[in-house]
């Protein structure tokens, strides 16, 4: 526990001082800001659950379209209700694990592999 916190503190120390903020100058505008990830880069699990978001369902979770409240205050403020969370499966988890897709009213899409301590837009 102590080394995975310590992992993270160094990646956000060498964020802050490189400055880096986003992987891919075409992002779209919701995305500055923000690191990114191609939806092709993602895991296949990730990429099965935005199929689904896609065809609108039916989703396998039964909180999979709850209201995510940003209450981690990472994404962009907006009111409630304004972004939904879907569990994206992880292989050997005995509950729904740490991987999600956030969706936001204006089409935005941001995965997290680590239970909301950070965020990626997802460039599709």
């Amino acid at each position: 526990m102590l080394l995975r916190f310590a992992l993270r503190a160094l990646v956000c120390l060498l964020v802050l001082v490189t400055g880096c903020t986003t992987t891919d100058p075409a992002a779209p505008s919701w995305a500055d800001g923000t690191a990114t990830v191609r939806e092709a880069d993602l895991p296949a699990e990730a990429r099965e659950t935005l199929q689904l978001l896609d065809a609108g369902g039916p989703f396998p979770y039964e909180r999979d379209g709850a209201v995510f409240n940003n209450f981690e205050d990472l994404l962009p403020r907006h009111p409630r209700g304004y972004y939904h969370e879907y569990t994206v499966r992880t292989p050997g988890s005995r509950d729904r694990g740490s991987r999600r897709i956030v969706t936001g009213r204006g089409g935005e899409t941001y995965y997290t592999d680590d239970h909301y301590e950070s965020f990626r837009a997802v460039l599709r």
